[in-house]
């Protein structure tokens, strides 16, 4: 799908990888709902996108996240691509996991994207067609010590995209997950931590990749949109593993 006078919302809009989507997307000429809990954030990067509406969402809030929708569709008339990105990660040894956080993580980066997916389905059958793209991350195609948790969230949101993918193939309508590899934001400082030190990503393994850039990972969403093709890698020998 092309993007050029799409409506497009994104979450997590206010920073990172969600900011560089919406500042590529409005840029090819679509018309992007910011959705984040951060309303000045959101208002400030407003003014510099062409047709761009705000709406503060917190994504671990049903009734906002159906707010978000009907306000999109009230003020545009229509909803072409949800780009679920809001979330946070989160760090702990399985012995050590907080049954709270967990369930917190669960409603951001899981029951969210579910209840945004539920709401804008049937928009898009009802306009013929439509693009969904959750993003999910590098840790859930490895097993990596301390991110079971986060891992296992994010390998849902694998199995929740690629199988509503299939459902709706009739509708027209894509369901894409794109999995970023470490990237350049402030994912990690916000990350939560239990029973972890903080990481340093420079590391003297010859094989590291360094990480991307926000705008690399937009670049990729934008791929996904354009291609609907179910996965979308930020390289590709993330499919390998």
């Amino acid at each position: 799908m092309e993007v050029k006078d799409k409506v497009v919302i994104i979450t997590g809009a206010s920073s990172g990888i969600g900011e560089a989507t919406a500042k590529l997307l409005s840029k090819n000429g679509a018309r992007v709902v910011l959705a984040a809990r951060n309303l000045k954030k959101l208002e400030d990067l407003s003014k510099e996108l062409k047709e761009s509406f705000v709406v503060k969402t917190d994504m671990t809030k049903e009734e906002e996240i159906k707010n978000l929708i009907q306000k999109t569709e009230e003020h545009f008339g229509r909803v072409d691509i949800l780009i679920n990105n809001a979330g946070q990660g989160y760090d702990a040894p399985v012995e050590k996991i907080s049954t709270q956080t967990f369930k917190s993580l669960f409603e951001l980066d899981l029951l969210g994207p579910t209840i945004a997916m539920k709401e804008v389905i049937p928009l898009m059958k009802k306009q013929g067609r439509g693009s969904i793209i959750n993003i999910s991350s590098g840790t859930a195609l490895m097993a990596l010590p301390n991110m079971s948790a986060y891992s296992s969230l994010k390998r849902a949101v694998v199995g929740m995209s690629l199988t509503a993918n299939e459902e709706l193939k009739e509708d027209n309508i894509k369901v894409s997950v794109v999995y970023p590899y470490i990237t350049l934001t402030d994912f990690e400082k916000n990350t939560i931590k239990d029973g972890v030190r903080e990481e340093n990503w420079e590391n003297n393994d010859p094989d590291f990749q360094p990480p991307d850039t926000a705008e690399y990972i937009a670049e990729k969403i934008l791929e996904a949109i354009k291609t609907g093709r179910p996965e979308v890698f930020a390289h590709n020998w993330m499919s390998s593993h």
